[in-house]
């Protein structure tokens, strides 16, 4: 099997030859259909989709089952998986560990993954900011004050 970089096309193939680019699905877990201007998208079996679905949400299960057990000893582990932790600030790294715990808790209850990825997104730029001294030197500067609300991003 080829991995899902590896097995790419354009997605104008996919229009074109439809049963060709599906075939491909015999040899390789998914195919990565590359699109000018937009977001790439993933071709996959369903039933592939389904497996993995399931293991990830087993996965999440028992992270939180173990996370919640062992508080602390995540908060020691997770800068392992996530090496840009170690610019947070104690108190910080300690807030973020307990979001993570709730927030995979919901993502596998409801078997959607994506408030994770979210939070850690945030935390990462939290700890860019934390990183650079210069960006956190403009960022604290009073005389610079509060930009004020930041519109609602868009879809598309």
């Amino acid at each position: 099997m080829t991995a899902l970089h590896d097995d790419s096309v354009p997605f104008s193939d996919l229009l074109r030859h439809p049963t060709e680019t599906a075939d491909r699905l015999r040899t390789s877990r998914a195919v990565r259909l590359r699109r000018r201007g937009a977001g790439d998208l993933v071709l996959m079996s369903a039933d592939r989709a389904d497996a993995e679905h399931e293991v990830i949400e087993l996965v999440a299960r028992l992270l939180v089952t173990i996370a919640q057990s062992q508080r602390a000893s995540l908060a020691d582990l997770l800068p392992g998986a996530l090496p840009w932790m170690r610019f947070l600030p104690h108190a910080d790294a300690e807030t973020m560990t307990a979001e993570f715990i709730d927030a995979a808790e919901a993502a596998a209850a409801l078997g959607n993954t994506a408030a994770i990825n979210r939070l850690v997104v945030e935390w990462r730029h939290t700890a860019e900011v934390h990183a650079d001294p210069d960006l956190r030197r403009a960022l604290a500067d009073p005389e610079l004050g509060d930009f004020g609300p930041v519109d609602r991003p868009t879809e598309g």
